[in-house]
């Protein structure tokens, strides 16, 4: 925050506020049409005939059926501060806004600073010209806060000039107004690691599932079958990051409620609605691109199964008690078959019943987590999914059963035929199993206390105890092989 003179309290006039992008670091008509396409996507097919009427009438028509909670969503800290204290030493603050009256009237409410709301009511679009008209005739001289260079007029009559969350251009154009600069509170930059961590590349580690096949049909020694699974790895990265960033947006408002997705940043507004809209298809494009091109037509269309068994589980069935969980145990499945595919050798039925089940076990892991979180803080039910906080027993018990079951899967995978044929001495695979048995049970054990995350991948990539496990796991084979 960048202070000016400020005028004497006594010579102050009303300060109008605008919400989309200034208070709130999100546009809350974009926010709007996930919500829409998230609960009646349909209802978008008369998007464009709600725009033949308006942008004021398409704005109501979204708002009248895709409310927002005023009490998540991301507001700019220091500007509402800011305006917190002003209230505190009796101005008056008035919010101004081209958003649909139903949001700013629900904004006001929460915060209850603001002594009027002018907003767009359906007919008249409250922006730009409209905007400074309506200020003119409520308030007579007034201070403008915006962000937009359709804040420019307001700018130009407004008596001082506080500016938040604006471009370096806009700023720019701001201060060569000539009018008093009285606040100016400066977007945070974009960096890398903020779309790093948008694309949750962390959670690419999932992706090396694809090179199981090949390892497990010991032709890791062929360089055209690894890189066929490396450009399958980069293909699902693509695509699961497409995914993400669809999945974060259609959650922004569960995302807020939790103590640490509501970091994440399309959920704390570090990114736009709008970046994320158009990052997601050109990621899905990416990979897609990728996989028509340069691998076999059999792995483009799994990876199409794929992409749309995520979307369906970020749109609906992670809602679904238990259905959720086995879509995700299928997900890392998949990958597996999609190496496969890839590398062109077949997927033994022992390896993707020893994954479904370790799989599924992990996926109940990460809900045991969430219910526990319910439990610690008092709630009874998870905001976006279907599980209750009495739920707890059981799905420990579904988790840990799930997790022993996969390890007797591996052990009747030593003693079947198939693994004379592939290891010289079988026989010392039987060492798989106590290692199995201990890192699956010690999992369940930190879950319970809390020390899992609710994410087991990235316990796993952070805890030195399984890299041990991996690395004895990896001596076995060697020594079997």
């Amino acid at each position: 925050m960048l202070p000016e003179a400020p005028l004497p309290p006594s010579e102050r006039v009303p300060l109008a506020v605008d919400l989309d992008g200034t208070l709130v670091l999100t546009d809350t008509l974009h926010e709007s049409l996930l919500v829409l396409f998230k609960r009646a996507p349909w209802l978008l097919l008369l998007a464009p005939l709600w725009m033949l009427r308006g942008k004021a009438f398409f704005k109501a028509e979204v708002a009248r059926r895709a409310s927002l909670d005023a009490a998540v969503l991301p507001y700019h800290g220091p500007l509402l501060a800011f305006l917190q204290e002003e209230r505190a030493q009796g101005r008056r603050l008035v919010l101004a806004t081209a958003a649909d009256r139903r949001i700013a009237d629900a904004v006001a409410a929460h915060l209850g600073l603001f002594d009027a709301v002018h907003a767009s009511d359906g007919q008249v679009n409250l922006s730009g010209a409209r905007k400074l008209a309506r200020l003119k005739e409520a308030v007579g001289t007034f201070d403008y806060a915006g962000n937009d260079a359709v804040d420019l007029p307001l700018w130009r009559e407004s008596r001082q000039v506080v500016v938040a969350n604006a471009s370096a251009s806009v700023l720019r154009r701001a201060r060569e107004l000539g009018r008093p600069m009285h606040r100016v509170f400066e977007r945070p930059a974009t960096r890398a690691r903020t779309w790093v961590k948008a694309l949750r590349v962390h959670q690419w580690a999932k992706n090396a599932l694809v090179f199981v096949p090949l390892l497990a049909a010991h032709k890791a020694q062929h360089p055209r079958m690894v890189l066929e699974s490396v450009l399958a790895f980069l293909a699902f990265s693509l695509c699961a990051s497409s995914v993400y960033v669809l999945n974060d947006l259609l959650d922004l408002e569960s995302d807020r409620r939790h103590p640490t997705k509501k970091a994440r940043p399309f959920a704390a507004g570090t990114l736009s609605v709008r970046a994320g809209a158009m990052m997601a298809p050109v990621l899905l494009a990416a990979g897609a691109a990728l996989a028509l091109a340069l691998l076999p037509p059999a792995f483009a269309a799994l990876l199409g199964v794929y992409y749309g068994l995520t979307l369906a589980y970020s749109v609906r069935l992670k809602q679904v008690v238990m259905l959720d969980v086995l879509v995700l145990a299928g997900l890392y499945t998949v990958r597996i078959f999609g190496g496969s595919l890839a590398v062109g050798v077949p997927t033994s039925s022992w390896l993707l019943m020893f994954s479904t089940f370790l799989f599924l076990s992990l996926a109940l892991v990460k809900r045991l987590s969430e219910v526990r979180r319910l439990r610690l803080a008092n709630e009874s039910a998870a905001h976006g999914r279907g599980y209750l906080a009495q739920d707890y027993e059981q799905l420990a018990s579904l988790g840990a059963a799930a997790g022993q079951v996969s390890v007797l899967v591996l052990a009747l995978y030593i003693t079947s035929k198939e693994v004379t044929a592939l290891y010289t001495h079988p026989e010392r695979l039987w060492l798989l199993c106590p290692v199995m048995l201990y890192w699956v049970g010690r999992v369940w054990v930190l879950a319970h206390r809390g020390q899992v995350n609710e994410d087991p991948l990235l316990f796993a990539l952070r805890d030195k105890v399984s890299y041990a496990v991996g690395v004895v796991a990896a001596l076995v084979l060697w020594a079997a092989t």
